[in-house]
């Protein structure tokens, strides 16, 4: 089991590095949602530059309005400094697909402690799968929506991505993860095919 669990934690991740290549460096969905340019950008960066020097997450909010707090209807920034620039890519890159691989090997660790029942079939094991991923979402990509945070549609539209990318992953992770009895009985019939 643990061979399988560890193969099936290696094809989720490189399926869901493929398809995160495809969706994002392809078709650019993370930019348009995350990395969006800024206008007077160099004009802002220089302000940003100066003011915030320590890592870490910060809020602009307006000014607060005596005796009745901060005004309504007007923008709230948040802002976040890792403390790192562009020359740190490559080892960020690296650091990511460590985590992607841990956790899809977790996933798969998990779907294999499921029921007999669960484990006799694909399409449940799929399911499992899919209901991590549901977990994810609403737990942690919907939530993003918040004062400062990103607007609902790009919550919602990030949310979609990673059940989906889990869905994708989740579907070969299904496979690798068929119970020892499941396989022998595919290679028999196969043999008994080529053998007939």
């Amino acid at each position: 089991m643990q061979g399988r669990v560890l193969g099936a934690g290696v094809l989720g991740a490189l399926v869901m590095v493929l398809a995160s290549f495809v969706v994002n460096g392809i078709f650019g969905f993370t930019a348009r949602l995350e990395l969006r340019p800024v206008p007077n950008e160099a004009a802002v960066y220089a302000v940003l530059k100066e003011a915030i020097v320590e890592p870490g997450g910060y809020a602009s909010n307006p000014a607060v309005v005596p005796g009745r707090g901060f005004p309504a209807n007007q923008p709230v920034f948040r802002i976040h400094y890792a403390g790192v620039g562009h020359e740190a890519a490559g080892r960020l890159q690296l650091l990511r697909l460590v985590v992607t691989l841990v956790a899809t090997t977790l996933a798969a660790w998990i779907v294999s402690m499921a029921s007999g029942r669960v484990l006799a079939s694909y399409w449940r094991r799929l399911g499992f799968f899919v209901l991590l991923a549901l977990w994810l979402a609403v737990f942690s990509d919907l939530p993003r929506y918040d004062i400062g945070g990103h607007p609902w549609g790009s919550a919602v539209a990030i949310a979609a991505f990673d059940i989906g990318l889990w869905t994708l992953a989740g579907a070969v992770m299904a496979w690798r993860l068929r119970p020892p009895q499941l396989m022998r009985e595919s290679g028999s019939s196969s043999t008994g095919a080529s053998g007939s």
